[in-house]
């Protein structure tokens, strides 16, 4: 039996005895503004006590120091079960790859953590009002005064800065119009009670998952910079690179399901009669087989050591527009029933209702899908700037 195999093993046997009572896997993507149940908050802790969050950190930090390609058999064995392995947020997935590979060993052992304790919840403080995709337009500045930096400026759909009590930003430290890349900084700033005035944004489905946030005079030790004043450009390109590859072999498990409770719905209410809506349901369907094929190609790359950067770009398409068309796809089978909104408080919906209009936007997240074009075009086809 080889190590993968091994840790194939290993898991299983541990779900046997804790997975009963874990959270289901139910969406390809949770909702905006989704709350933690106590049930969810409890799964995490026994993952945690268990050592299956935060797995590809050292082991001195709270990880297992599992490469991506065992990491990839982790989660295919909670997703086989149906089974979700939340992540830590914007700290986990976004913060620590750039600590780990800029920061000092003492920001190392003082960041890493509280995140993995849950007791420090990041937001990203990248994008500004004007700026678009041209991080180097940046222009939030860092002063430093003493041992400190004092920041000034705004940024702007910043996800989930409500409930984060932390933020990773950039800002310029070098005035000099000419430094561009060159003058930015990238510091770890607390937010509560430091010049921070946070406006909710409120979406298209009713809730508030962004953020624009007015920074004045918010103050943060020298020793909270990753990398070294004006030196940010290469952290931040650490942290716009950490992409989870493990998820992209593994997602199709949430699009399925996704897939499985439209079919399920269709079938209730009598729809499945219409040849039409049975041809596009199986439109459907193949789309999420492809996302698998795609995934298992991703996969064998991870196990045989190879880079998986431009599949990435390729994944990022597929997925934010197979699920576009998924939600307008749902609501023209479900015929007048989807201009029905669900009994409840607030800007209810249903689930395939949140779908259509929360999915456009994804096509924007993690660098927009023009981006992810040129990717493909350049760096796999050859094709010329």
């Amino acid at each position: 039996m080889d190590s993968l195999q091994r840790l194939q093993a290993e898991v299983a046997d541990w779900l046997d005895q804790h997975g009963a009572g874990g959270q289901r896997l139910e969406y390809a993507h949770e909702p905006y503004e989704h709350e933690l149940s106590p049930a969810e908050r409890d799964w995490i802790d026994v993952l945690r006590a268990g050592r299956w969050l935060c797995l590809s950190w050292p082991a001195e930090y709270g990880g297992r120091g599992l490469s991506a390609a065992e990491c990839l058999v982790v989660e295919e064995e909670f997703a086989r079960r149906g089974l979700r392995r939340p992540l830590l947020g914007m700290g986990e997935t976004l913060l620590a790859p750039a600590v780990l590979a800029h920061g000092t060993e003492e920001q190392k052992r003082r960041f890493l953590p509280p995140i993995l304790a849950g007791t420090d919840v990041y937001c990203q403080g990248f994008s500004e009002p004007g700026s678009g995709s041209d991080l180097a337009s940046v222009r939030t500045t860092g002063v430093v005064e003493d041992d400190h930096l004092r920041i000034d400026g705004e940024k702007i759909w910043t996800s989930g800065a409500q409930q984060a009590n932390m933020m990773f930003l950039l800002c310029r430290t070098d005035p000099d119009p000419e430094a561009r890349h060159r003058g930015l900084t990238y510091a770890i700033v607390s937010m509560a009670g430091n010049g921070f005035d946070i406006r909710p944004i409120r979406q298209a489905a009713g809730a508030h998952g962004f953020a624009h946030e007015f920074i004045t005079g918010a103050r943060t030790p020298l020793d909270n910079v990753i990398g070294g004043l004006n030196r940010g450009w290469s952290v931040a390109m650490t942290t716009l690179g950490a992409e989870r590859a493990g998820a992209a072999a593994t997602q199709h498990f949430g699009y399925q399901r996704e897939w499985e409770a439209l079919a399920q719905r269709l079938r209730d209410t009598g729809r499945l009669d219409d040849l039409w809506v049975r041809q596009e349901l199986a439109r459907l369907h193949l789309g999420v087989q492809l996302m698998r094929a795609s995934g298992r190609r991703i996969a064998d790359k991870l196990v045989a050591g190879e880079s998986v950067d431009e599949l990435l770009a390729v994944d990022k398409l597929n997925w934010s527009e197979f699920h576009r068309d998924f939600g307008e796809t749902a609501l023209d089978l479900l015929g007048e029933q989807a201009a029905v909104r669900p009994a409840g408080p607030g800007y209810a919906l249903d689930r395939f209702q949140r779908v259509f209009l929360e999915s456009r936007g994804r096509r924007i997240a993690r660098g927009t899908n023009q981006i992810q074009r040129n990717i493909i075009a350049e760096r796999i086809l050859g094709l010329p700037r």
